[in-house]
């Protein structure tokens, strides 16, 4: 399960590399399970704006927007802050392969929810020598990841709002860097990176369109390094 990330500390490369101008609060460097984050969907359509703009902590350009969420989904069904709370640690990642009937994300996939999470890298454990060794994956190129996911807005009895927010993720066992990682005896699963220039297409496609997008990122075009403990 991918549940710890590096966010996008740079300004600049929020313009550059997804077209969205930079968060206007500042975005902690790891974002973990149930902790604040952003993503990047797209913009509301004039009849939305209203709505859109009591969820969104940062306004851009016409065809998408960021916004602050939680990290970690809420479907719509939950009926308390608590169980929102319980549940949202362990839906942090959503299958690829069942998220047309996953009874936790099928209405969000539905109705097009969709959105791309930004960041520089992600953290898996790396089994092999018998112990966890924290790992971090990022691109070789050193560029920002888009990854792939939906977003959710759970509204409370009492009117509480949480805007949250799922990574997606697909099968790593024959991946060539993947599969090395999570615990030895489970399936192995990766993060859905979208290829540059797939933001647009992504965010708009039609919901039997966007099952195209669920696939591996090529190995040789990432990059994995243990992470050295501070003393």
């Amino acid at each position: 399960m991918s549940s710890h990330y590096e966010s996008v500390q740079i300004a600049s490369l929020y313009p550059e590399a997804f077209h969205v101008a930079a968060p206007v609060s500042s975005v902690g460097s790891e974002v973990w399970q149930r902790q604040p984050g952003i993503f990047i969907r797209q913009g509301p359509t004039p009849v939305d704006v209203d709505a859109a703009q009591a969820e969104s902590s940062v306004r851009s350009n016409p065809s998408r927007e960021l916004v602050a969420g939680q990290f970690g989904f809420v479907p719509r069904w939950v009926k308390s802050a608590s169980d929102a709370k319980l549940r949202s640690t362990k839906l942090v990642n959503a299958r690829a392969e069942t998220v047309t009937t996953s009874n936790n994300f099928r209405e969000a996939w539905m109705n097009g929810q969709r959105c791309i999470v930004p960041m520089m890298a992600f953290r898996e454990d790396d089994w092999r020598s018998g112990k966890a060794v924290p790992t971090r994956i990022a691109r070789v190129d050193g560029k920002p990841m888009g990854v792939a996911g939906l977003w959710e807005s759970w509204t409370g009895a009492d009117g509480e709002v949480i805007i949250s927010y799922t990574l997606l993720t697909v099968s790593a066992n024959s991946h060539a860097l993947m599969h090395r990682y999570q615990q030895p005896g489970s399936e192995k699963r990766m993060v859905v990176i979208l290829n540059e220039g797939a933001v647009d297409a992504w965010l708009g496609a039609r919901p039997e369109k966007a099952k195209e997008f669920m696939r591996a990122y090529p190995a040789n075009w990432l990059t994995a390094n243990p992470i050295e403990k501070k003393r």
